[in-house]
């Protein structure tokens, strides 16, 4: 089980992942921050970044806030790092 740390940032213009050089992860969402749409958005965003279910992700902490941890079930710390490398800014 692997835990990512990341800051959402809604009401972008598309959803999109970012792993800065310093490794921190920021998600623009598309959705609005209001009644867990963003949250909701979030999670169908990284399930299809990751090609998992949706099943497998649970937001473990920040529902409220920007600064979320978000667990994939069934996924490693090296498969979460495998994946995110396509978004790291160069």
């Amino acid at each position: 089980m692997a835990v990512l740390h990341l800051k959402a940032k809604p009401n972008g213009r598309q959803n999109a992942l970012q792993v800065a050089s310093d490794g921190t992860v920021t998600v623009r969402l598309h959705a609005p921050a209001q009644d867990g749409k963003a949250n909701a958005c979030l999670l169908a965003y990284l399930a299809e970044v990751f090609r998992l279910p949706k099943s497998q992700f649970t937001l473990l902490s920040g529902h409220t806030a920007p600064f979320k941890k978000v667990e994939l079930a069934g996924v490693s710390e090296e498969e979460l790092r495998v994946a995110l490398a396509p978004f790291t800014a160069s």
